[in-house]
């Protein structure tokens, strides 16, 4: 043993979160192209805003293969929650959920349908921290998959790759105005579901502009 692990705590992953890590072992060329890609969309619903005390109530994904969503794949899940939601209701309607699954159901699922895809959602980061609180108990301490957050994504785009999000208004990159910017007509808001088919929409209308200011592949895409 090296003195390196002496007295480091082991973790223990599930044979799920083992396989998932697994697949993510190997890193995606730089020179892939875009087309060749494989992206998962995806959102979650949350008895709040808190990464500390609150929890998912809905998971919403697609996939976008081949720049073109995968209608077939879309995915909706109910995690069993300790918090009913009650205070955010009102926001994403979901009072009663059927067909709630364990946490270890939900999260073995979710990970077996990331595999090793970019991950893509609108205000990534609450998302993916919702989704590693999740997978924690079960030994995953951080989600390996690369990211793409289409706010900071569009920011990008319009206003060049050196520019500051902290000096843009957030209400001009929220996913209802930037939808109506590219006139992608929101239904189905404030849903898991329906807000990552929302930003899978979104998403393929950004790498249209990007495409068009010569972003090609995985590399000049996640740069």
């Amino acid at each position: 043993m090296s003195w390196w692990n002496f007295g480091r705590k082991k973790i223990d992953h599930a044979d799920f979160v083992d396989a998932f890590l697994l697949k993510n072992q190997k890193p995606i060329p730089a020179i892939r192209s875009i087309a060749q890609l494989e992206f998962t969309v995806f959102d979650t619903e949350t008895t709040g805003l808190s990464t500390k005390d609150d929890y998912i109530l809905s998971f919403g994904a697609i996939k976008i293969r081949n720049q073109a969503i995968q209608i077939e794949t879309a995915l909706e899940l109910y995690p069993n929650s300790p918090n009913s939601g009650q205070n955010t209701a009102a926001i994403h309607g979901l009072i009663q959920r059927e067909n709630q699954l364990s946490i270890r159901q939900f999260a073995e699922q979710s990970l077996s349908y990331f595999g090793n895809s970019v991950l893509v959602a609108h205000h990534i980061g609450f998302d993916t921290e919702m989704m590693q609180k999740a997978c924690k108990p079960f030994g995953l301490e951080r989600l390996p998959n690369p990211m793409i957050d289409t706010m900071s994504f569009a920011i990008r785009l319009e206003h060049g790759p050196h520019a500051d999000r902290s000096q843009y208004n957030p209400e001009h990159y929220g996913l209802d105005e930037l939808c109506a910017r590219y006139n992608i007509i929101t239904e189905d808001r404030h849903t898991a579901a329906g807000d990552a088919f929302l930003t899978a929409q979104l998403f393929l209308k950004l790498l249209k502009l990007a495409a068009a200011k010569g972003i090609q592949n995985f590399g000049q895409l996640i740069r």
